[in-house]
């Protein structure tokens, strides 16, 4: 009789994506046959303790029990490199980008610098540094309306739309609780895509899902943290999109998650202007797998579902970490 592999799910995390984390390592413990493998709930605390099937533990005397980490936390500390370098310390194998990728894809500044090497197509900004700015100043010189969003953060948080000097100033004081560094970034009419993408899926090196089309509802301007995990818009997939723009999304992002040195998975932002062409916004390493999330529905649309992504990412795993 084989012996069963031992898969540590970690959810949770010191981060403002706490509560999404913990939904997404939910739905990745449900996914996993229990037949196959023995798989540990390793729940992490806001405050950065681990807890194996409830009871308190040293991350060490954790790790030490698997064979495997499904890596299910976002955002700091699970997305930004930083778990990344403690599992690659244990040498235990991990799902995910490495720790340098994750850091550059958290950093949105860093990733926009290598989206711009190959050419890619981004949205001017200009980068605010923690109690240095000029709101005035800024909003003098950057076409308005614009988008502000912090350096580091992922789900959204601590995004707003602005069209005046005073919520300019108010949007980046609360985008500066989150980050060091600020993003103003030129807005763009046009619609919102997504597009995820998986290794060595379905013989493809790169495999592109379904491009998702996002409609925020009228009471929200875009796909903001609120939208994304409450249900206030639709997702429809395939979107409805020309097949040149879907072709080109789905070449973007592979290109994306490339550039970036990505490994297993990732999914990509765009807005798809009328006039201008599409946008590259930003690469998310380790995206969301809630019932809300885009991947799980960009996996149905594609005859899948997420215990058939979760065994290929675990397949991955042992292969590139064993």
């Amino acid at each position: 009789m084989l012996t069963r592999k031992k898969i540590a799910v970690l959810r949770g995390g010191p981060s403002p994506e706490y509560e999404v984390s913990l939904r997404t390592g939910a739905e990745i413990l449900e996914a996993l046959s229990s037949d196959k493998y023995e798989v540990f709930d390793v729940a992490i605390t806001r405050g950065g303790e681990w807890y194996l099937n409830g009871a308190k533990m040293a991350p060490a005397d954790v790790l030490s029990k698997a064979d495997l980490v499904f890596n299910a936390l976002h955002g700091a500390y699970g997305e930004d490199g930083k778990i990344q370098r403690i599992l690659e310390t244990f040498k235990i194998p991990y799902t995910g980008s490495r720790s340098l990728p994750s850091a550059l894809a958290m950093n949105k500044i860093l990733a926009k610098r290598e989206f711009k090497k190959i050419g890619l197509k981004i949205p001017l900004d200009v980068v605010l540094e923690k109690n240095n700015f000029d709101a005035a100043e800024i909003f003098k010189t950057f076409p308005m309306p614009a988008i502000i969003k912090p350096a580091n953060a992922g789900s959204s948080l601590g995004i707003s739309i602005v069209g005046t000097g005073a919520d300019l100033e108010k949007a980046a004081r609360n985008a500066f609780e989150i980050s060091d560094r600020v993003l103003v970034e030129e807005y763009i009419a046009g619609r919102e895509a997504t597009c995820g993408v998986i290794d060595n899926f379905r013989n493809k090196g790169i495999y592109s899902l379904i491009p998702i089309e996002i409609r925020p509802k009228s009471e929200n301007n875009f796909f903001d943290y609120d939208a994304k995990y409450s249900g206030q818009t639709e997702e429809i997939c395939p979107g409805n999109f020309t097949e040149e723009e879907k072709n080109k999304l789905q070449n973007l992002a592979r290109q994306a998650h490339q550039a970036l040195g990505l490994r297993h998975y990732s999914r990509s932002d765009f807005i798809v202007s009328p006039r201008r062409g599409i946008y590259l916004l930003e690469t998310n390493s380790l995206p969301g797998l809630t019932q809300n999330s885009l991947l799980p529905i960009s996996l149905k649309a594609v005859g899948s579902d997420l215990p058939e992504f979760v065994e290929h990412i675990i397949g991955l795993t042992l292969e590139t970490d064993s």
